[in-house]
């Protein structure tokens, strides 16, 4: 045995616990069936079979804390009747077979689409193998097929006949799949229950092998001093210093940054504060988030895209008897996972692997075959637990810096990013610039709506995904919409009459990326809140107001009354000290909407006492995840409200870390009631769903309080701070 200094305290509990994310059987069993190849059924490509009975299940999606690893293989085992809490699951390999429906055709974890679009598919996968099995049953007894079934990981035929699953594994092999139809919806008896989740054990007891904990022999470790300008380069570097340092193997220019590669990350951290490096630092170099939004500001005064018009908006406005208008805005915003990102490659001239925490299998292959300089076909692609995504892991950079590093020094090579290099070089949220008007009539009824918003594109960079093309009337010339800019602004659920929504799309120079409900996250705020006002300016509660204007949109409707009636709305007053605000947002496919009880100190800093939450998302396939998901987004969203901002200065984030970009603490975190409605509508996504709806909810409990409205976030204490 080595000496304990070199025992990891991973390796030591992978040793010693059966793994729920399994990649090798429990010590005792793998040793008693050693120099014995195990006959092992593949139905399909989520599903292994084998003759020592144990079901596993290939995930196409990546686990990063939503629980894909147990709402996917409880659609399989629906439907192929296995024992829940005796299967294995893993990740699937980067490969075609694994790409889902609303996936734009790719391997791809993102848009809240994991259930909803693996939902048919996983279940055909579950029936066809369930069905291989009764029919292997069925030969190898010489009964009816009609008269066997599969009951809780068992085949079950006439006169008591039964066989495991692994007994008839040899049999089905020899069986052709067919399609078969799926389970009526009503007889289902573990979707809809919350079944405790797969990867939690293995996460507790240090066994669930996120990508910084990958360990390959040889391996050697990468830290990467990048250009603090977006869009810089490097023009020339010194690296004798670096290479002094002990321990230091490598120091290779990438043409954005320099790398040291060292025996580990701490000696490639001392080798890369020893570098001396001179920067092209581009156009960019004096850019400034002060400027860019001054700049969105005059964009603002002229006429953008048209991508919803009903009525005559901005007539109906000019002529309202009650006007309003508010000038939004919301900051650039950085995903800040908890596990900053990390990559470990290993090219040699057949072959690539990548071992990484990516919610993006094809891209970040497509991306190490170039890299490497190998085909596809020689690429693999193995996804490690994510520890956080919330759309950055969709990027492929680090996967790409280190295929190029392990090609460069023929090694296999771990990148390791520092929280600053996290920080300092996402692909970020927008910031966003909003106008908006409202005209109320005489007789107090909201007329009309106008909503003109100046942010970069999210999607341009991905061509056609995202966009939408339409026939501008007034310029008489097909036009192309950034949908995930404007999506819950141009979908505003409310009936007014006469309804317009603009989008002036303005680059910046600044990494845009895809952040936890994209451009939900800001057009929920804005048009949330400025409902709000438009129900005080017409002299109505802000609830009922919503009520009446969702005739057109019941399921809305009951989202909302549920939220307004378990929080008390209008029955229950409101503790001293304190205000209530109410939210309402569409995403993704699913209905949320939130009660917020807020209270306000002397020094101006909000408290959140307690969130009331409900929620439709069509079927359900585990509430408990449902529940933690909305859970979950609050504090995101809560986070971005009280704390997010990324402020550029000369082309560079001044943000490095969490002392000055912060998260909810545990003491900030408020009581949250989660009320689910019962629905069989389509299936919509949870993962995102919340996160809209939170600062809206917060920040018109807030001025239900203090009389003081927020339309700049995060929240500044200082306008809300009493004398």
């Amino acid at each position: 045995m080595p000496p304990m200094a070199k025992l990891h305290r991973r390796s030591f509990l992978g040793g010693t616990a059966a793994l729920i994310i399994a990649f090798h059987l429990p010590l005792k069993k793998a040793s008693a069936q050693a120099g014995r190849t195990k006959k092992v059924a593949k139905p399909n490509a989520f599903l292994r079979i084998s003759e020592d009975d144990v079901v596993t299940v290939i995930v196409p999606k990546s686990e990063m804390g939503q629980g894909v690893l147990t709402a996917l293989p409880m659609l399989i085992c629906e439907e192929l009747g296995a024992d829940f809490s005796r299967i294995r699951v893993e990740h699937a390999p980067a490969g075609k077979e694994y790409v889902m429906p609303m996936s734009f055709g790719m391997q791809i974890t993102g848009g809240s689409t994991a259930v909803r679009g693996s939902w048919k598919t996983l279940r055909k996968a579950g029936a066809s193998a369930r069905d291989l099995l009764e029919r292997a049953a069925a030969k190898t007894w010489k009964v009816d097929r009609g008269s066997v079934r599969v009951e809780n990981g068992r085949v079950l035929g006439p006169e008591g006949k039964s066989a495991t699953f692994g007994e008839l594994v040899d049999a089905a092999s020899k069986l052709e799949a067919k399609k078969v139809p799926l389970k009526d919806e009503k007889t289902f008896t573990l979707i809809g229950t919350s079944v405790p989740r797969t990867d939690v054990p293995a996460k507790v007891d240090g066994s669930g092998e996120f990508g910084i904990d990958v360990m390959r022999p040889g391996m050697l470790v990468a830290s990467v001093l990048r250009c603090p300008v977006f869009g810089g380069k490097t023009a020339s570097f010194d690296g004798s210093a670096a290479k002094a340092i002990p321990g230091v193997k490598h120091v290779i220019d990438l043409g954005h940054g320099v790398a040291v590669v060292a025996e580990g990350y701490y000696a490639a951290l001392k080798g890369r504060k020893a570098l001396s490096v001179t920067w092209n630092e581009g156009g960019n170099a004096q850019m400034s988030s002060e400027q860019i939004l001054e700049d969105y500001a005059k964009a603002g005064k002229d006429k953008g895209e048209k991508v919803r018009d009903d009525g005559d908006a901005l007539v109906v406005i000019k002529g309202s008897t009650t006007k309003l208008q508010a000038i939004y805005d919301v900051p650039f915003l950085a995903h800040a996972t908890m596990e900053p990102l990390n990559c470990v490659a290993h090219v040699t001239s057949t072959s690539c692997e990548v071992w990484t925490g990516t919610q993006n299998q094809t891209m970040s292959k497509n991306i190490a075959a170039e890299a490497s300089g190998l085909p596809k076909g020689a690429v693999q692609i193995h996804t490690t637990l994510l520890g956080g995504g919330f759309g950055r892991r969709g990027e492929i950079d680090f996967v790409e810096e280190a295929v190029r590093l392990s090609r460069e020094t023929r090694t296999p090579v771990k990148v390791i990013w520092s929280r600053e290099d996290d920080m300092q070089h996402d692909f970020y949220r927008p910031l966003a610039w909003h106008k908006l008007e409202a005209g109320i009539d005489a007789s107090g009824a909201p007329a009309a709506w106008f909503h003109r918003l100046v942010s970069p594109s999210i999607v341009r960079r991905f061509l056609k995904i995202g966009s939408m093309v339409s026939f501008d009337q007034d310029k008489k010339e097909v036009v192309w919409h950034d949908v995930t800019s404007t999506e819950g602004a141009r979908s505003l659920p409310y009936s007014f009459p006469n309804l317009r929504v603009e989008y002036a799309r303005k680059e910046t120079g600044v990494p845009i990326g895809f952040w936890r409900s994209v451009g939900n996250s800001f057009n929920g705020f804005v048009t949330e809140c400025f409902f709000d006002e438009v129900a005080a300016a017409a002299k109505k509660d802000p609830y009922e107001l919503r009520r009446t204007m969702l005739t057109e949109h019941p399921r809305h409707a009951a989202v909302l009354a549920l939220a307004a009636e378990k929080a008390g709305w209008g029955t229950t007053p409101v503790p001293a000290g304190r205000g209530r605000g109410i939210a309402l947002h569409e995403s993704f496919g699913s209905i949320m909407a939130m009660v917020a009880e807020v209270s306000v100190g002397a020094d101006g800093v909000p408290v959140v006492h307690k969130v009331v939450s409900s929620i439709d998302c069509g079927r359900v396939v585990n509430p408990s995840i449902v529940e933690a998901q909305v859970q979950s987004g609050i504090v995101f969203g809560l986070s971005a409200a009280f704390f997010g901002k990324i402020t550029i200065e000369k082309g560079r984030v001044k943000q490095g870390n969490f002392h000055d970009y912060g998260a909810l603490r545990m003491k900030q975190m408020p009581v949250i009631e989660t009320h689910i409605v019962p629905s069989t509508a389509k299936l919509g996504g949870v993962g995102e769903v919340s996160v809209p709806v939170i600062a809206p909810a917060v920040c018109n409990a807030i001025f239900a309080l203090t009389g003081k409205r927020i339309r700049s976030l995060p929240i500044d204490p200082a306008l809300l701070k009493t004398a």
